[in-house]
């Protein structure tokens, strides 16, 4: 498994067979400053309806769109979804957020989308194993840095990507990813926008890996 992240919440997921995922594509304009989504995909994941992470149209080559519901296997990838929500109101400021969980290569990989509240048992009940973990950090519109390392360790992952935090490319009033790094040992800064995963190579260790935006 490849994940690549394009940018904000987004990244391109491929299986070692080729199957393309993107996540969240973004709307590019205001705050938005990655650039625009050209890439094709099979499947394109949603975790709610916002602009800055609904975009599905952007994507090249006529993918299949899931927003939750009962879960689809698109070739080679096994896709679900847990329902929960963008605040801590029950989605009363912000609505409904969708937690995406992708199965391939003998890999579980867990998107959590704009969560915004701690998880409950049961909620962590129902995502279950995750081996690499997309968690936003940025706070403010999603979880911050304290909740998702909170939520980080739950879940146990082997690898943690961070996502959904300020820098150059994103003009927010979010956190930058600084404020998650604090105090965690295993951490990989990447000179790229990409890392491999294999299901018999992954840390025995949580190991924290950041990547730099690649649009």
């Amino acid at each position: 498994m490849k994940v690549k992240w394009l940018g904000h919440a987004s990244f391109l997921i491929t299986s070692e067979k080729g199957t393309r995922i993107i996540t969240d594509p973004y709307t590019s304009g205001g705050p938005i400053k990655y650039g625009d989504i050209k890439e094709t995909a099979d499947v394109v994941t949603v975790s709610h309806e916002h602009s800055d992470h609904n975009n599905s149209g952007a994507v090249g080559g006529k993918p299949q769109v899931f927003k939750g519901g009962a879960p689809i296997t698109v070739k080679d990838v096994k896709i679900s979804a847990i329902p929960s929500y963008h605040d801590e109101n029950k989605g009363k400021d912000r609505g409904p957020n969708a937690i995406i969980c992708m199965e391939m290569d003998g890999i579980r990989l867990c998107h959590l989308g704009d969560l915004g509240h701690p998880l409950s048992a049961q909620e962590i009940g129902q995502i279950g194993k995750v081996d690499v973990l997309l968690v936003p950090v940025g706070g403010f519109f999603t979880i911050n840095a304290a909740v998702a390392s909170e939520v980080s360790a739950r879940l146990r992952p082997k690898a943690i990507v961070p996502m959904h935090f300020k820098n150059d490319r994103c003009g927010y009033p979010i956190a930058p990813v600084d404020d998650f790094l604090k105090g965690k040992e295993n951490v990989t800064k990447v000179d790229g926008s990409e890392v491999e995963f294999k299901a018999d190579k992954l840390p025995g260790a949580i190991q924290v890996i950041v990547l730099k935006p690649s649009l």
